[in-house]
């Protein structure tokens, strides 16, 4: 007989000694410095307050265009990649041909790092020589061409679609996974008492799908709050500020030596996403109950 063995507790102290170390510890030292002038222009840190705080939505800066855009982005990215994540799980949940195939090449760009992602669609969307605009040029479709990368009207849309198309297979696995531990005895009733597949969706996929929907929602709004590979390789942040989010703004306060500015901006963001993460579970959570 096996007997149930409790492992000691100092088992954990290394793993939470490396976590103290290196996030709870600079996580709380980023929260203190964004209330002081902390920069690169002087030795000297003096506490201030909530003047940084302030800055974000002065109206000589353009922070609250930044929020505006990373809400834009996540708000967008989040319902593209679901919806089309959902669409891909049920067809290749069905018993297509070469659905193995399609599985992994919907899933592959999601291996690939956002930096080479970037660097690929960079040169795609170049309006003058790049891929995107050559093809429609050639079989005649000039109409279609634009400045993807550089007119302030597309820059954002091309950002959202390329994380898009790189995100969107690792979400379809995920439901893909819910999708195949739903049991077959529902979907059998259901025919039994002739719903249509419409149905089928809304009162049973659905609603059971719902905690690996929690998840994939969760995780794509922290992805999203949190943007900056993407647009910084395919805009850095242009043209003018259209593009340009809370990372991207963090990354450019640190490197004009603003420190304090900059860990605000950062203190801020993890806080927002902390909060909307906590709702969003909470929220989800009742609606699968109440299902």
């Amino acid at each position: 007989m096996v007997r149930n063995k409790i492992y000691p507790s100092y088992f954990t102290w290394g793993t939470l000694a490396f976590y103290s170390i290196f996030f709870i510890v600079p996580s709380l030292m980023g929260f203190y410095y964004s209330f002081t002038d902390w920069n690169s222009y002087s030795d000297a840190i003096h506490f201030i307050g909530l003047d940084n705080f302030k800055v974000m939505f002065s109206a000589d800066e353009n922070y609250v265009s930044f929020i505006v855009n990373t809400v834009n982005f996540t708000i967008s990215t989040v319902i593209l990649k679901t919806v089309l994540g959902l669409a891909f799980a049920l067809i290749l949940n069905e018993g297509i041909r070469m659905k193995g195939f399609h599985r992994v090449m919907l899933f592959m760009p999601s291996i690939v790092p956002m930096l080479v992602v970037g660097l690929i669609f960079k040169s795609i969307l170049n309006p003058a020589t790049g891929l995107l605009n050559e093809t429609l040029r050639y079989i005649g479709l000039d109409v279609l061409t634009q400045k993807w990368l550089v007119d302030a009207n597309w820059a954002f849309k091309s950002i959202i679609a390329v994380d898009t198309w790189k995100g969107v297979g690792y979400i379809m696995i995920i439901l893909l996974a819910g999708l195949q531990s739903i049991d077959k005895s529902y979907y059998e009733a259901a025919e039994i008492d002739g719903a249509s597949g419409w149905h089928k969706l809304k009162y049973i996929t659905v609603p059971l799908l719902m905690p690996a929907l929690a998840v994939t929602t969760v995780l794509n709004m922290l992805h999203g709050l949190k943007v900056f590979e993407v647009v910084y390789v395919l805009t850095n942040g242009g043209p003018g500020y259209a593009t340009d989010v809370l990372y991207t703004a963090i990354f450019k306060e640190f490197s004009m030596g603003r420190y304090g500015v900059g860990t605000a901006l950062s203190s801020m963001l993890f806080l927002f996403m902390t909060i909307i993460g906590y709702f969003i579970i909470r929220l989800m959570a009742k609606e699968g109950a109440r299902e």
